[in-house]
Parts: structure tokens; sequence; C-alpha cells
């Protein structure tokens, strides 16, 4: 089954659900629908008055958020004006991570996104820890709340909080920046948080030095006997080996045009494999004069060391985080931070330190992943992202102090419009691109 068909697929369940949730008229104080929208709502939102009590603090973070936010704005914005023109000189192809189906963040359509807990309860979390700070802000700032709840068929889920209009209408400044910044700045001081406990939990597994073979060489024994990646030796000639070192010294006292029995255990199920040695090539190790299986094993101290090497870029390691393995992910040109997304065979070459050990490191990669990309994205100054409107009510009050106010909406509506088709053309060149070489083609 391919993506277009499970798409399909959860529509079409979807719309089933929705149609007779409606026509029953089931849960009318609870659910509304905005077009094919589903809105589960609640006004049972009093406890976030207790957050009142911690109004200075609360304060201090979201002003502190403020200026975070200005910042990753600036950066979004700085880096849109950088890679668009870049895309106009070299346009990729719409394949890889500009696949049409990558820019929709749905697990199991976007391809660095499979479907596991790890990524739902992630993409849950964020949307939950976002809204919760406008909702808490809003209440520190005297602004009363009144429902919040979850949005079904927003690609993939939504939440909001719906706070009293004429209480948002009726603050200004920064009670009002403050409260559209509070959602972006939980999810960015969230995110490195995660990252960093992720970080911390590697660093407690212990690399094993197991015969897990990686991959094989085409065109060589392992390959012509038939030996599958991500098998892990048992034994050669009926010696049993545990290790990688054992494995070498067996084959140390080999020669090239020898045949050797390897048995190998895949999935928990053992295979013999017959191969018949050949000589080293020149590009690996051309003086050995010992027999070549023609295999390569997954290296866990080198992994290790790799991850600890990004965790030394400080804070630049997260905004790493967001592109490199997801990138990896798809184009499968390099697997090495594939361990941190989702289970994987190269599991059982680590000793873990208590049980569930990766689920927890899978959970804390896709929860910083996701609020940091949602952070990220929401500061962007455009109309209606949070970014955008504490864009609008810093430019209103810096115009207004200035007796300009009549050229405020002007200045927001130029920001938010460049800063719109800089986004559009980032998302659709590649596929724009490709249609005019088609139709050119086609002519």
């Amino acid at each position: 089954m391919n993506w277009l068909q499970i798409l399909l697929l959860l529509v079409a369940a979807y719309l089933l659900i929705a149609y007779y949730i409606r026509e029953r008229g089931l849960f009318k104080d609870h659910v509304m629908f905005f077009g094919p929208i589903l809105a589960i709502k609640t006004e049972r939102v009093g406890f976030f008055d207790w957050f009142r009590k911690f109004r200075r603090p609360l304060r201090a973070y979201a002003t502190l958020g403020v200026l975070l936010v200005v910042v990753v704005s600036a950066f979004m914005t700085l880096a849109l004006l950088v890679a668009v023109p870049q895309y106009l000189v070299h346009t990729p192809e719409p394949t890889g991570i500009y696949d049409p189906r990558n820019l929709l963040a749905i697990p199991g359509v976007n391809q660095a996104i499979p479907i596991t807990a790890a990524v739902v309860l992630g993409l849950l979390l964020t949307i939950v820890i976002h809204e919760f700070g406008h909702a808490i802000l809003a209440r520190v700032e005297d602004m009363r709340v009144k429902s919040m709840g979850l949005l079904i068929a927003v690609v993939p889920i939504g939440a909001f909080v719906e706070p009293e209009e004429e209480d948002v209408e009726a603050a200004k400044g920064m009670p009002k920046i403050r409260m559209f910044g509070a959602g972006i700045t939980n999810n960015i001081v969230f995110g490195l948080a995660c990252f960093a406990a992720m970080f911390l939990l590697v660093g407690m597994a212990t690399p094993l030095a197991v015969p897990l073979v990686q991959g094989v060489y085409q065109d060589y024994p392992a390959a012509d006997a038939g030996l599958p990646g991500y098998s892990v030796i048992t034994s050669i000639n009926g010696v049993p080996v545990a290790g990688q070192e054992e494995v070498a010294a067996i084959m140390d006292g080999t020669r090239p045009g020898e045949t050797v029995t390897l048995t190998a255990a895949k999935d928990g199920v053992e295979s013999t494999y017959t191969l018949t040695l050949d000589e080293w090539p020149e590009a690996l190790d051309g003086d050995r004069d010992s027999g070549f299986m023609g295999v390569y094993y997954y290296n866990a101290p080198a992994v290790k060391e790799h991850i600890g090497n990004i965790a030394d870029l400080g804070l630049l390691a997260p905004l790493y985080l967001t592109i490199a393995p997801i990138d990896a992910f798809i184009q499968s040109n390099s697997q090495q931070l594939a361990i941190l997304l989702t289970d994987t065979p190269e599991q059982i070459a680590w000793e873990e330190p208590f049980p569930l050990f990766w689920g927890t490191v899978h959970l804390l990669f896709w929860t910083g992943w996701f609020n940091l990309l949602v952070g990220m994205f929401n500061a962007i100054p455009i109309v209606p992202l949070d970014g955008g409107y504490m864009m609008k009510e810093g430019v209103e009050r810096f115009f207004e102090r200035r007796g300009w106010s009549q050229y405020a909406q002007r200045v927001i509506a130029s920001i938010s419009g460049f800063v719109t088709v800089m986004l559009i053309l980032l998302i659709t060149m590649p596929m724009i691109v490709a249609a005019l070489r088609f139709v050119m083609t086609m002519g």
C-alpha cells in the first residue's frame, strides 16, 4: 500500500465518522464542525487561573521568550532571503525531501515521519505545549480563556485555546506580545530540553562489538552467497564468535580461494552460507593477504562518537538534528543517526541501561524535533502565524508612539506579504520547475 492509498483510506474513514457524528447529533456541547474540520472542545478551563499565582516569574519568562522569538524570527527571515535566490539558480528536483508528499507532516505519508507511538505522542505533546503557553499567559495578563480543544483533519491534528476576543483586543503592547509569543517560547525551550535529555540518555548506552553485518559488497563472496544485511555472524567453520575481533582473528588465518562456512542470524533465524573467499580490493586494504568475505560491520562505537560530536556543537546541535537525520532518513545515504528516530536492527549492538530505553530516546527525539520545527515556523513574521501577530502588535505600538499610525498597516502588510511570497517560492519552486521542464519536453 503506497502513501496515496494510506492517505485516501484515512480521509475516507474520517469522513464516515464525521458524517455519523453530525447526522446523529452526538456530543453537541463538545463537538463542532468547521467545514471538514472537527473540533472537540471543553469550557472547563478554570485550572488556568492557578498559574496567576506565579505572575511575576511567568511574565519574566515570557519577556525573555519575546527576545528569543525576535531572534528566531530574524533568523528564519534571513534564511528565506538566502535560500530563495539559491533555489532560483539551482532548483532541486521534487524528490527526497523536496517530494510534495514530504511537505505534509502526516506520519506514514511523509517519508521522514514513520507511524510510531513516539511520533504520535511527540506531535500531541508539541501541540499541547504550544497552546497551553498561550492560555497560561492569557490568564497571567488578565485575558479570559473561553475554551480549549482538539482539531481533527488539520494535518494531521491540531489544538486550540479560545481566549475572549474582547480581552485580546483590549490588551496592548507587551502583555499581548507576551501572550502571542508564549507558545513559540514553550516549543523552543521544551524542544531544546528534549534534545539535551536525549544526548544524556544516549551517553548512558554502551556500544557493543557485535559482528552485525550492516551490508555486503556487491559481486563479492557474501553477496554471491546471499548473506542479507543486518545479519549477526554467530560462527565461522563451526567456531562460535561473539565479536568483530573474534571474526577478524579467524579470517586472518584464511587465504583467497578458500571456502568457509558462515552461520548468521537474522530476525532470530540462523542460516548457513558457503563462501569462496576473494582477495581484498585495493580500495579497502589491498596489502592484506587474508581472505575477503565482502562484508562491512555496523560500528556502534563510531556512531556513539558521532552523536557525541554533534552534542559538542552546543546550541547548534538541535539545529543540526532538525535537518541532518531527516535528510539521511529520506535519502538513505547515511543511517548513522537513524537509531535515534525509530526501531532499527542496530539496537542489538547496544547495551541498554534500562527497559524501553530506545523508545524513550525516540520519544525525546520526535518531541524535540516537532517542538523546534513548530516553534521556528510559527516565529516567521507572517499573519496569521504567532510571529506575524507579534510583529503586527510591535509595529502598531512603534508607529503609534510616533504619531505615524496611518502607515502601520501598510508596513505590516508589506512585511507579511513579502515573507509569504518567499515561503511559497521556497516550497513550490521544485514543483514549478519540474512542471515547466515536463511541458517543454512534451512540446
